[in-house]
């Protein structure tokens, strides 16, 4: 394990803070996932290993806070374990069901622990928050890993580069945290600004700017509508981010519009834009929400293998900043409230240069605050070859993706 001196100081500032708090709250949430998959007869993983594939991830999350006057801290410890069949093989950016984090090898503090490992499973102890902040009346500062989440997108998510949320991710309870220092200051006018820095390590594991962001957000008001403004570092990138919101009628429209310098050389620009809207229809509500993504790094036609893929996407696929291969997307959905107790969630995600789509439902079941059940459904609308259908690995012949999936999610918070 990567000891630095942020991680030995964290530890001993939670320690202090511990000792002399005035309130703490401590929770527990416990999680399974479980997924089949039918494969077509041109997905590689069938071809390997056969149909159909079965995977599955459990977890305990146990989670405290405290409070001591303006210093406060959290505190995240989770034990994890993954396995079924595609646990060995690289997973389709544009279907992740499950983004449970496996290790921190570019993280810059490593607080993963390694339980056991084997050819289809691994169980894995991780701090996924681990942060200390000091608030003062219009200014605060937090040190450590905490999640941090960017941008206007409600699907696509150009501005987020923080460990964004894949599309088709059924579980949206806890982002990822980052190793992070972040200041906070709002102004008398209402305007505030957070200045971000993310320490990472590179592929070797060193600890290097080069693989860290840094970077300085501002957000205000004009009348009705909201702006983002942002610009800074990431990895070897210059990045600049506009964003505003603004109230049409009864619906809230979105859009994003981020300009990446690669390497003091290209510039490469993504968008995404959208509007939400809630009503009521034979008494039941229902939110329905349409959204337009650009990436700026894709291409209008798949090559004969993914490993073609222009090098700039394939880093960010790898990064997990981007879930797609081409460059124009179209998402709609909506929200059904059918009883007080439980709902369903549509959404058709359509690439508009290849014209297929990926089809999810999922039905929610909440008895209580305390539990959740949770059981979709996931079926592509293409042929191979397309994205939604079996992304060429090697032709058409040997492709991945393309599968119909079930899936079924239980939480439970102590």
């Amino acid at each position: 394990m990567r000891l630095s001196a942020l991680h030995v100081g964290l530890f001993v500032c939670l320690l202090v803070v511990s000792m002399s708090a005035t309130a703490m709250e401590f929770d527990t949430r416990l999680k399974w996932f479980s997924s089949g998959a039918s494969l077509p007869s041109h997905d590689l993983q069938r071809q390997l290993d056969g149909t159909p594939a079965y995977d599955y991830t459990g977890e305990v999350r146990l989670m405290t806070e405290s409070d001591a006057g303006n210093l406060s801290w959290i505190v995240h410890g989770t034990t994890t374990l993954n396995g079924g069949d595609s646990f060995a093989l690289p997973a389709d950016p544009g279907n992740q069901l499950e983004q449970t984090p496996r290790d921190d090898d570019q993280r810059l503090m490593d607080l993963s622990w390694e339980i056991e490992d084997g050819s289809r499973h691994r169980s894995v102890a991780r701090l996924d928050r681990l942060a200390l902040q000091y608030q003062a009346d219009s200014w605060a500062v937090t040190v450590g890993r905490e999640a941090v989440s960017w941008g206007n997108g409600l699907v696509f998510q150009p501005m987020d580069l923080f460990n964004p949320f894949a599309p088709t991710t059924v579980d949206r309870d806890y982002k990822v945290g980052d190793d992070l220092i972040l200041v906070d200051k709002l102004f008398s006018n209402g305007m505030d600004a957070q200045l971000l820095a993310v320490g990472r390590r590179d592929d070797e594991e060193n600890f290097t700017g080069q693989a860290g962001s840094l970077a300085l957000r501002l957000r205000g008001s004009a009348g009705e509508a909201g702006w983002d403004v942002a610009a800074g570092k990431h990895y070897a990138d210059q990045v600049y981010g506009l964003g505003v919101r603004l109230p049409v009628g009864g619906a809230l429209v979105r859009a994003d519009l981020v300009a990446t310098n690669v390497r003091h050389a290209d510039w490469e620009f993504s968008a995404v834009i959208n509007m939400d809207y809630s009503f009521t229809w034979l008494q039941k509500n229902v939110y329905v929400f349409a959204e337009y993504y650009r990436n700026g790094f894709g291409v209008n036609d798949l090559p004969e293998s993914i490993v073609l893929l222009p090098e700039e996407l394939l880093l960010r696929l790898q990064r997990g900043e981007i879930f797609t291969f081409q460059k124009d997307y179209l998402a709609v959905g909506t929200t059904i409230d059918w009883h007080p107790l439980w709902n369903q969630n549509i959404s058709l995600i359509t690439s508009l240069n290849d014209e297929s789509s990926l089809l999810q439902t999922q039905f929610s079941y909440e008895p209580g605050d305390h539990s959740r059940l949770e059981l979709g459904l996931v079926a592509p609308l293409g042929g191979r070859g397309d994205e939604y259908g079996g992304v060429p690995v090697a032709g058409d012949d040997v492709t991945t993706g393309g599968a119909r999936q079930a899936f079924i999610r239980f939480v439970y918070f102590l």
